[in-house]
């Protein structure tokens, strides 16, 4: 994509001043996440000592897997949306060749970690997280925002032990319908029907991704499995929901589950014009105190035991074993007029 393209992206003709944020002010102090387009990093901000998780990504590698509007989209969402169980935005900033997204810093690590380990949750805890998760997707609809992307990886657990959504890389606003958005994308085995048949896709691709994880969270692995790479076989079972639900599960859950893995989007559960109001309604969630999971009020199941502020023992040795080895450019530059124009961003002051 060339400069013209990007400009075209809807992006505002700021004037952006020269005080913006340069990486020599934080001191990366260890990988702890990597990607396809770049690293995260355990990072402190030099001159207040503050935390944060700072997400780097290359430019030339986001044009050349034209990316360059998911990124953008990713910016708005994290500037725009607030909410306890969503990561925050702290700053954003540039260089010529890089992008970095500094995130609050989640010490409880990914929910696949702590998944991983101990193989599979019991309802109650897997009731837990996916409360705190539902919440976020419903917020991010009530502002017409499709996530596109959870699974455990993508769950991060801060401080206090509840769960945040991250990584907003394949998130899509104004998303009114269940047929606005058609881009194939999306990791594979959390894949709903509909974005599989590349017939438009909305809201509803959330609620079945929920399923998914609360699958995943009572068994250790996700309903549909990539199978010695065979994608069209992967694909025909996720569409014709072809799946086996656990016998070890509650009526309710085997119920709520039956309800989200249907292949309309319109029949699903969550896929109507109530949206995630359907799911929290489900008897499955009977006795849940929404209002109290929001304001943090229930006791988690599990909270970091942390030494230090800088603890990463819930983050997984291979990233924290990594070498920092970033060699950043200090020159920050706001490319007024480019297709990155806007990019950076102050939390305390808006747009620079």
């Amino acid at each position: 994509m060339d400069q013209q393209a990007g400009s075209s992206l809807g992006l505002k003709d700021l004037n952006i001043t020269d005080n913006s944020l340069t990486i020599d002010e934080f001191e990366l102090m260890k990988v702890i996440g990597t990607g396809s387009y770049g690293k995260v990093f355990l990072s402190k901000k030099v001159d207040n000592g503050n935390i944060y998780a700072i997400k780097t990504l290359k430019k030339k590698h986001l044009i050349k897997k034209n990316q360059v509007e998911h990124t953008i989209a990713e910016r708005s969402i994290l500037e725009n949306v607030k909410h306890p169980f969503i990561i925050e935005l702290a700053y954003a900033f540039q260089t010529k060749s890089k992008l970095y997204f500094v995130l609050e810093f989640c010490p409880g690590g990914e929910l696949f970690f702590h998944l991983s380990r101990i193989g599979c949750f019991d309802e109650k805890i897997t009731k837990f997280y996916c409360t705190q998760i539902i919440l976020a997707i419903y917020h991010l609809h009530q502002n017409f925002i499709i996530y596109r992307d959870l699974k455990p990886e993508n769950v991060l657990i801060d401080k206090d032990g509840y769960a945040k959504l991250t990584d907003f890389g394949l998130s899509k606003e104004n998303i009114k319908s269940n047929t606005d958005a058609k881009t194939l994308c999306g990791t594979p085995e959390y894949l709903a029907p509909e974005i599989v048949e590349r017939k438009g896709h909305g809201l509803a691709v959330d609620w079945w991704s929920v399923g998914c994880i609360i699958y995943e969270m009572l068994t250790g692995q996700p309903p549909f499995i990539l199978s010695n790479g065979n994608k069209d076989e992967l694909f025909e079972n996720i569409r014709k929901c072809a799946l086996k639900l656990p016998d070890n599960i509650s009526p309710q859950c085997r119920d709520l589950l039956a309800k989200i893995f249907v292949a309309d989007p319109n029949q699903r559960l969550g896929g109507g014009p109530e949206d995630g109001l359907e799911i929290m309604r489900h008897p499955w969630f009977a006795g849940v105190d929404w209002d109290m999971i929001l304001n943090k009020q229930i006791k988690p199941p599990f909270k970091p035991r942390l030494q230090s502020q800088t603890d990463v023992r819930y983050i997984d040795e291979v990233f924290t074993k990594q070498g920092v080895g970033e060699s950043p450019e200090s020159m920050a530059d706001s490319l007024k007029g480019g297709m990155w124009e806007g990019f950076t961003y102050d939390g305390k002051r808006g747009f620079l």
